[in-house]
């Protein structure tokens, strides 16, 4: 209730769709400023130097822990 009487206490206040693209230009179609932040993004998010995300190495808190033989399975059992 608070929520929609604070949307009619400010009134009609219309947004503003403009973005800038690479060269400074104001890009103002829906489907242009979708394509902006797209290619914003993807340089933001690609590591320089790894063009293939299969490259990357998978970083883990956790040691790698290899599968334990059946010999130690049953000397465990054992103890």
């Amino acid at each position: 209730m608070y929520r929609v009487i604070s949307v009619f206490k400010k009134g009609y206040q219309p947004r503003i769709k403009i973005v800038k693209d690479e060269n400074g230009d104001l890009v103002t179609d829906s489907h242009n400023i979708l394509s902006r932040w797209r290619n914003h993004f993807s340089q933001l998010l690609i590591e320089p130097g790894v063009n293939d995300v299969r490259q990357t190495e998978i970083h883990t808190a956790e040691p790698l822990v290899l599968e334990p033989s059946a010999s130690e399975v049953e000397m465990t059992t054992e103890k």
